[in-house]
C-alpha cells in the first residue's frame, strides 16, 4: 500500500518552493504514461508556457493523435542554422505496488527528492530547457541563432509515430537545424555523461520448424532441438560480450553488443511435440560493428541449427551516424568549452539503448545526448524514480550557459 499521498498533488502552491521546481512537479503530474498517454493535457500545458514566454508555438500532427509541439525563440540572424532542444513527453508504465509514493503525485521528501515517473526520463530536461529560456529572456538576452524546443510523443515505444516521422516532414526541414540536444542518463559520480552516438536496435524473431508427434516418443529433428541450438549460439555470443565488457576496463555498455532473449513461444499441449517454435531477441549493436558481417553471423547460427530455421526483423535500424567530439568541431567546442568553464567533468560514451537522437543524426544533424544529472543513481524505467530538486535546479543553470554558447556559434563555412 502506498503511503499517504502528497497533499500538493492537486496543484496547491507552496509559497516557499522554487517556481521552477513547482512547474516541474506540475508537469510530472500529467499522466503521459504509455500505453495511453494524456498528450492533450501536455500540449495545453506547453501552449500555456509558450504564451507566458511569448514564444511561437507550432503543432505538427505527424499521424492521427500524435502531435509534435515546437516552441520557438527567433534569433537575430534567423538565416543561420538553429539550435534544437528536444525532449519527449511520454513516460514508461509503472507498477505502483513497488513504489513508495504515488508515481504521478510528484511527491517531494524532506531531502528534496522528487519521486515521479519521468523525473529522470525525461520531464526534468523539458522543464530545464523552458526555465533556462525563461531566465535568459528575463535578462533581456538575444542570440544570433533561432532556438527551437521540440516536445515529441511516443519516444518510449520507439518514436515511430513521433520523431522518426517528423524528421521526414517539411515542417522539420523549415526548422533549419544546425545542432541538437536530447536526453542522456544520470551519473552517480561527480561526472556528467555525454552521448555522441547510439547503438542500432535490432529486434529479431527466429522461427523453427520440426517434426511433430506424440510426447512419449523420441522424434527426430524436432523444433525444440533446433531451437535449443539457436538459443545456445545466441546466448554464447551474449556471454562473450558480457565477459569482454567485464575484462576490458575501458569499455562501457555502449561499446559492446548486448543481446537478450525476450520472448519464447511454441507448443499446444503437454503431450504433443510442436511443429513450430519461435524466439525473440533484443540486440543492440554499437556503431563500431560491421552490420553486414553481424547479420551474416546471425544467418550462420540459424543455418547451423538445421533446416526450417528462419528469422525476420521486427526492427532493424541501420544508421550508425555519430556526432563529432573533436575540439575542431565548432558545436562540440562550444558545448565542451562551456562545461569546462563551469568546472564540469564530462565522460563521452555511446548510448547503450536508443533515443530520438538517432533519427536526428540520421537526418544529417549533429546531436548530443545530455541530461545534467550527476550525483544521481540511474533510475529511468525503475521503481521509485526520483531527482533531487537541487540537481534539477543546477541543470537549469547549466542550460542557461549552454544555450547562449550554442546559439552564438559563429556562422559556419556552409552558412557563409
Amino acid at each position: 500500500m502506498l503511503p499517504e499521498k502528497d497533499p500538493k498533488r492537486q496543484g496547491e502552491k507552496d509559497p516557499k518552493e522554487d517556481p521552477s521546481v513547482a512547474l516541474f512537479r506540475e508537469y510530472l503530474r500529467i499522466k503521459t504514461v504509455q500505453p495511453e498517454p494524456d498528450y492533450d493535457t501536455a500540449i495545453k500545458f506547453l501552449e500555456r508556457i509558450a504564451s507566458e514566454l511569448s514564444l511561437q508555438c507550432q503543432k505538427v500532427e505527424v499521424c492521427p493523435g500524435r502531435v509534435i509541439t515546437i516552441l520557438t525563440w527567433k534569433g537575430t540572424n534567423p538565416q543561420l542554422r538553429s539550435i534544437l532542444l528536444n525532449s519527449h513527453t511520454d513516460v514508461v508504465p509503472v507498477f505502483e505496488e513497488y513504489w513508495d509514493h504515488d508515481p504521478f503525485s510528484a511527491f517531494k521528501d524532506a531531502e528534496g527528492n522528487i519521486y515521479a515517473r519521468g523525473a529522470q526520463d525525461m520531464k526534468c530536461v523539458s522543464i530545464q530547457y523552458i526555465e533556462a529560456i525563461r531566465r535568459l529572456k528575463a535578462e533581456g538576452r538575444h542570440f544570433p541563432r533561432t532556438i527551437h524546443m521540440s516536445f515529441v510523443p511516443d519516444e518510449e515505444i520507439g518514436g515511430h509515430k513521433g520523431m522518426e516521422m517528423f524528421v521526414k516532414r517539411p515542417e522539420f526541414a523549415t526548422l533549419n537545424v544546425g545542432f541538437a540536444l536530447d536526453e542522456g542518463l544520470a551519473n552517480p559520480t561527480d561526472t556528467f555523461t555525454v552521448f555522441y552516438g547510439e547503438k542500432c536496435p535490432w529486434w529479431i524473431k527466429v522461427k523453427v520448424e520440426g517434426n511433430p508427434g506424440h510426447g512419449s516418443r523420441f522424434i527426430e529433428n524436432t523444433a525444440a532441438e533446433k531451437m535449443h541450438r539457436v538459443i545456445t549460439s545466441f546466448l554464447e555470443f551474449r556471454e562473450r560480450e558480457k565477459q569482454r565488457l567485464k575484462s576490458e576496463k575501458h569499455l562501457t555498455l555502449g561499446d559492446v553488443t548486448s543481446l537478450n532473449l525476450t520472448m519464447l513461444n511454441g507448443g499446444i499441449s503437454f503431450n504433443v511435440v510442436p511443429s513450430e517454435m519461435s524466439a525473440a531477441f533484443d540486440i543492440r549493436i554499437p556503431p563500431t560493428v560491421d552490420l553486414k558481417a553481424f547479420e551474416e553471423q546471425l544467418t550462420a547460427w540459424c543455418r547451423a541449427a538445421g533446416e526450417g530455421v528462419t528469422y525476420e526483423f521486427h526492427q532493424k535500424y541501420m544508421d550508425q551516424s555519430v556526432t563529432s567530439t573533436e575540439e575542431s568541431d565548432p558545436w562540440w567546442k562550444a558545448f565542451s568549452g562551456t562545461c569546462r568553464d563551469m568546472n564540469m567533468k564530462l565522460k563521452c560514451e555511446i548510448f547503450p539503448a536508443a533515443t530520438d537522437s538517432r533519427y536526428i543524426r540520421a537526418a544529417g544533424h549533429p546531436a548530443i545526448g545530455f541530461s545534467p544529472m550527476n550525483h544521481t543513481p540511474v533510475l529511468l524505467h525503475d521503481h521509485n524514480e526520483f531527482l533531487n530538486e537541487q540537481v534539477f535546479l543546477r541543470g537549469i543553470d547549466i542550460y542557461a550557459h549552454l544555450i547562449p554558447a550554442l546559439a552564438s556559434v559563429l556562422p559556419l563555412q556552409a552558412e557563409a
